[in-house]
């Protein structure tokens, strides 16, 4: 495997591995400070970041390699340049590349026209850095077995929500999104991915529109900003309308295990998609989460450059 495009790039010994690796560099993390000695990781972003940008520039630095970040308009791009020549460019300096843009097409193209591990940072498709910090966090919490959990995602469709879904069917999980249904469902490509992958694993996906059925017993509820980058700004009043019935309240977490946990992404809008009590409370663990995006980002880069990811 020499790049991480999608989530579903991953078997379950990878995630295992990167799980394990992450968790390593949580508790020591310039173990492997000579791993890109001498070599630098480009990161490309043509959207906004705060913890993919200060998680791959530190998690370069761990390993004692040189981030190199550049930024949408900073590359020949903008000037006709094809993505395929600034894959090649780009695979004669660095020894691996990190992207966050919109198109999941973009992320693809460079994959294929590189020579050199391409991670996607984010995409409007998929977000697998973030999932795999995510699972750390739910792996800290829980332990390795998740037998009888319930793992929730409530909100819009989006990115999230796909890497939420086929995340837990790699785990074997009992995964559920709960979305208002319509322009706001995950993408059909998404599920039935989702459920490809959970028929070998044993996972249980379930699609729902009640967001207090997907709360029932859950072990983590999970949620994401419901306006996201790129979304019109025309569409704003008519998406929040939809999506407030699927705010973390509170009362939503009350129906959740003794033991539950609130996850977050971030950034977060409190007051629209999580009150602030749920986020600011003692079940909330957004900043470890968030400390971790570090941690597997870092666990990425370490196992991609030694070709130690199978794929799927």
């Amino acid at each position: 495997m020499k790049d991480l495009l999608r989530t579903g790039d991953l078997s379950r010994a990878d995630v295992e591995l990167l799980l394990g690796t992450a968790a390593d560099f949580a508790h020591r993390p310039l173990s492997a400070n000579t791993a890109l000695a001498g070599r630098t990781v480009a990161i490309y972003m043509t959207k906004p970041s705060t913890r993919t940008r200060l998680a791959s520039e530190t998690a370069v630095a761990h390993l004692g390699g040189t981030p190199i970040f550049i930024r949408g308009d900073e590359l020949q791009l903008g000037r006709g340049e094809t993505l395929a020549d600034t894959a090649r460019i780009i695979s004669g300096y660095a020894s691996a590349m990190l992207i966050r843009t919109f198109a999941q097409s973009d992320v693809d193209e460079l994959g294929a026209n590189s020579t050199i591990p391409i991670i996607n940072g984010l995409t409007d498709d998929d977000h697998p850095t973030q999932l795999l910090a995510d699972w750390v966090t739910i792996r800290e919490q829980f332990g390795e077995d998740i037998s009888g959990r319930k793992f929730t995602y409530v909100g819009d469709g989006n990115n999230m929500a796909h890497a939420w879904l086929t995340m837990g069917a790699i785990m074997g999980a009992h995964v559920v999104v709960a979305t208002p249904g319509g322009d706001y469902a995950p993408s059909v490509s998404a599920v039935e991915a989702a459920q490809k992958i959970g028929a070998q694993t044993g996972a249980t996906i379930e699609i729902l529109t009640d967001p207090e059925a997907a709360a029932k017993d859950a072990s983590v509820l999970y949620t994401d900003v419901w306006m996201s980058m790129g979304d019109p700004e025309s569409e704003r009043a008519a998406k929040l309308k939809a999506l407030a019935p699927f705010e973390v309240t509170p009362q939503l977490m009350s129906l959740t295990t003794s033991d539950s946990i609130f996850m977050h992404c971030l950034p977060a809008h409190r007051g629209e998609e999580v009150a602030a009590e749920v986020i600011d409370g003692e079940r909330s663990v957004i900043w470890r989460e968030a400390y971790h995006r570090r941690t597997t980002i870092q666990a990425i880069l370490y196992h991609l450059i030694r070709g130690e990811l199978e794929g799927r």
